[in-house]
């Protein structure tokens, strides 16, 4: 069985975070052990929220008490999503030295939670630049939205020859494989946004309709999805095509409820079975 510690924040109200990637993972059949960096009452998408930031130190103390039961061994990877603070960025970094000496086969995925087009950065301000310059090369995948790989990359796309060319300089700094969670290209279909798979000998899309709208908390399940796929399959191009049509499917349903928080519960059967699927295409 897949197993992932997944280390990011969480709420209680929708599905964000943990909050998201923890259900997704586990209605998928894959062990995971959700490590919080937050817990906040609702998404910082609100005009307010509620809750503590958890200080690095008690996270910590979580994964060494993990790693006192004897579990990290079975770790195939570690997520890490949103991390509330600088400091928490250097215990994730800690934690994944530590699975790894654990189990030296284990990966690490790391979803660069900093911001989005139309908001900016929503995350405190060191927290930008310690991943692009402590993280990313320790990561053996990210999965940046296009506003975060704009920034990683110290660049601007706009086609998708620029989104292979920002994601093959993260590439040359460490990573073996980069996903672009929103891709919106000039070159690309009216109406439509893509994920795209890079590594070094090859690069895939996957193209979806767009659904008019934005969804907090897309990046966490799609990061976690697409872990848990190429975990289990090996496969760049099987992994992106079983992404896209899972999380598509989630959103369309999101969007049919006419509701603002995903509907990962009453929208489960998606997980396993979605109900739109969308091939991958190699474009190296």
């Amino acid at each position: 069985m897949t197993t992932i510690l997944s280390i990011q924040s969480s709420v209680a109200y929708g599905h964000v975070g943990n909050s998201a990637a923890a259900f997704a993972l586990q209605r998928m059949g894959v062990e995971t052990y959700p490590v919080l960096t937050v817990h906040y009452s609702n998404t910082t998408a609100y005009q307010s929220w509620r809750g503590p930031v958890f200080k690095a130190s008690e996270v910590a103390d979580v994964i060494r008490g993990v790693d006192e039961r004897g579990a990290l061994p079975e770790v195939d990877a570690i997520l890490s999503g949103y991390q509330g603070s600088e400091d928490m960025g250097q215990t994730i970094l800690d934690a994944v030295a530590l699975v790894k000496t654990r189990n030296p086969a284990a990966v690490y995925c790391c979803d660069p939670v900093m911001g989005d087009v139309g908001r900016g950065f929503y995350v405190a301000s060191g927290i930008p630049a310690f991943l692009r310059e402590q993280v990313v090369a320790k990561a053996d995948i990210v999965t940046p939205n296009q506003f975060e790989l704009d920034y990683l990359a110290d660049t601007a796309t706009k086609s998708m020859g620029d989104l292979l060319e920002a994601a093959d300089s993260l590439i040359a700094r460490g990573p073996k494989t980069v996903l672009v969670t929103s891709a919106v290209a000039e070159d690309a279909p009216p109406e439509t946004v893509s994920l795209a798979a890079v590594r070094a000998d090859e690069a895939w899309i996957a193209t979806t309709p767009l659904l008019g709208r934005a969804f907090t908390g897309s990046g966490d399940v799609t990061a976690a999805v697409f872990l848990a796929k190429l975990l289990q399959s090996g496969r760049l191009d099987t992994a992106l095509s079983e992404t896209a049509s899972i999380v598509y499917s989630i959103l369309a349903a999101t969007a049919a409820s006419g509701k603002r928080e995903l509907q990962l519960v009453s929208a489960q059967a998606e997980l396993v079975h979605p109900s739109n699927v969308f091939e991958a295409v190699r474009i190296r």
